[in-house]
């Protein structure tokens, strides 16, 4: 079994995500976060936890509370203690070429995606995690 933390405050996005997600992936386990802090917060506590760390994150940029950024240098910091090696995902809006950019600074970033995902895309990178 698969699991998915799907860190994103657009309930439309998140409620088609994982229409998308069980589709591709009948066993796969989704957690869903509303913003940056609850996601670094849940993934502190789980991190000893092999089973309930996930496989994949997918990250959106533009949340309240914690964005997608400050998430990602806190995340930076905790990342070496985790067990588990995790594939990350912008998955965003933001076509702003400062943003992406601005990820590619990011080594523990897998890749850069811009909303909506395609199933097909979402499915290639269920299947490869």
């Amino acid at each position: 079994m698969k699991r998915i933390f799907l860190i994103d405050d657009d309930p439309i996005f998140v409620f088609l995500a994982m229409k998308i997600l069980e589709t591709v992936d009948k066993t796969v386990k989704i957690d869903i976060f509303a913003d940056g802090e609850l996601a670094i917060d849940h993934l502190n506590a789980v991190k000893q936890f092999n089973e309930l760390l996930p496989d994949i994150i997918f990250l959106d940029l533009n949340m309240p509370v914690l964005d997608g950024w400050g998430f990602l240098e806190q995340y930076s910091v905790i990342y070496s203690g985790l067990i588990k090696e995790i594939k990350l995902y912008i998955l965003t809006s933001s076509i702003s070429p400062e943003d992406i950019a601005h990820a590619s600074e990011y080594p523990l970033i897998s890749g850069y995606l811009i909303k909506p995902m395609e199933k097909e895309k979402m499915e290639e990178i269920v299947s490869n995690a």
